[in-house]
């Protein structure tokens, strides 16, 4: 990506910057890296190493990653960070969205949105969101997504919930059993293996999964054992595959022994892909098998989980509540609805409302054999559903009911049966799941 000068005064007081992630020995340097401890300190991290960031900014060029800053301009109080260190900070890159029967979307992922303490209600984050989301909607960009720290920041901007995740403790002691008759096998590899293996199943899995989002370079080195949290190598990972009936691999586990001080002795999967439901409960049952090991534990485990059902005895599952993971917001209604497959035809006319008026208005959905036409219409237009944006981007994968956003008061049924009919139309293939955090 060539560097972005981009620079706009804010008040008088600040300015915000724009510019490309690059690594190091690369024009700009120094500005991504010092933007990039600023991230840390916003999320409480221990100082990075100089090889952590280093590391940490490769990745993020490879991703194509543009960083946005919000830098005082005026005379800094004495003894406090410089100038030069952002007082708020903000990333944005493009992957694809799986839309729900194999189709995808390109969007705009939001990350790394931090506030120094000192310098909130200033209007920094706003402007930095707003100004972000209304170039990727002149772009051509119809959703963006993140995922939030705090449940209360972002629905202000027009971000509705739209997949879920729960942490699940596996009990793999003698009450483990599967009723499953594999159909391939599973084998131990060496963890390199999936800095090429894991991009490809990914890939098998993304198209499969509603709700997936396209992963960062950083996860293939993550999974590998190569890149750890704390920016070196964990020599702790290990990996096993899945080889389907053709002995081709389509699924794996990379996981950790979490030591012999922790009891009961506890597994913890890094990463669980499989691109069939065979290769899934089988990845399982060799969890289940692991020598000297209790319990498996995985902290972005589906909540609509096939395992629970295989189980003999299903409360081997011992799963925390359901959170929040994937956030989306429509930036271009008319396209997102007409990028859509619909498994119920029939038509709906959505009075949608929009905090940042980037996607106001009436507009029509009209389904037939499983295509969308979606038009504007005149705003007195009479209305099936009227429901934020934030509404329709939570029903818009499938993962939320709106018949319950309905019973919440977040969407006002104008016609009779309307949100039963939106349920049925914006239904998915199968269970909503994002498998990739950013």
């Amino acid at each position: 990506m060539t560097r972005l000068e981009t620079v706009a005064e804010l008040s008088g007081n600040y300015e915000i910057r724009r510019f490309g992630a690059v690594s190091k020995g690369k024009d700009g340097y120094a500005e991504a890296e010092t933007w990039s401890r600023a991230v840390s300190f916003g999320f409480h991290e221990s100082t990075r190493t100089p090889e952590h960031v280093a590391k940490s900014l490769a990745t993020y060029e490879s991703d194509g990653r543009v960083l946005t800053g919000a830098y005082q301009t005026g005379q800094v109080a004495p003894g406090s960070l410089p100038a030069d260190v952002p007082v708020a900070t903000f990333a944005t890159f493009r992957k694809t969205l799986n839309i729900g029967f194999g189709r995808t979307l390109e969007s705009q992922l939001v990350t790394s949105v931090t506030v120094r303490t000192s310098h909130r209600r200033r209007g920094l984050l706003r402007r930095m969101m707003s100004e972000d989301l209304r170039l990727a909607r002149e772009d051509g960009i119809a959703v963006a997504a993140l995922t939030a720290s705090e449940g209360t920041i972002y629905g202000r901007f027009g971000y509705g919930v739209a997949s879920f995740e729960r942490t699940v403790k596996v009990d793999t002691t003698a009450r483990f059993s599967l009723q499953h008759q594999a159909t391939g096998s599973v084998e131990v590899a060496d963890p390199k293996a999936l800095l090429e293996l894991a991009p490809a199943v990914f890939d098998r899995v993304h198209r499969l999964t509603p709700g997936s989002i396209g992963r960062q370079e950083w996860y293939r080195q993550l999974v590998s054992g190569s890149l750890g949290h704390e920016g070196k190598e964990d020599p702790a990972v290990k990996v096993a595959l899945h080889y389907g009936p053709g002995g081709d691999v389509d699924g794996y586990v990379s996981y950790k022994f979490l030591g012999w001080d922790k009891e009961p002795y506890t597994v913890e999967v890094v990463d669980l892909l499989a691109a069939t439901n065979d290769a899934y409960l089988e990845l399982w049952q060799y969890l289940g098998a692991v020598d000297l090991v209790e319990r498996v534990s995985w902290e972005e485990a589906p909540v609509d989980d096939p395992l629970a059902w295989a189980l003999t005895d299903p409360r081997c599952i011992d799963s925390s509540d359901s959170r929040d993971m994937l956030w989306l917001r429509i930036l271009d209604a008319p396209k997102a609805l007409a990028a859509r497959h619909y498994p119920a035809d029939g038509k709906l006319v959505l009075d949608l409302r929009d905090p940042l008026g980037l996607t106001a208005g009436t507009y029509a959905l009209a389904v037939e054999g499983g295509q969308a036409a979606a038009e504007r219409l005149p705003d007195n237009t009479p209305a099936d559903l009227t429901l934020g944006v934030s509404a329709l981007s939570s029903i818009y994968l499938g993962g939320v009911c709106p018949v319950t956003l309905a019973a919440a008061g977040k969407i006002c049924e104008n016609a009779s049966g309307a949100a039963l009919k939106a349920r049925q139309m914006f239904a998915v293939e199968r269970a909503t799941h994002c498998l990739t955090h950013f």
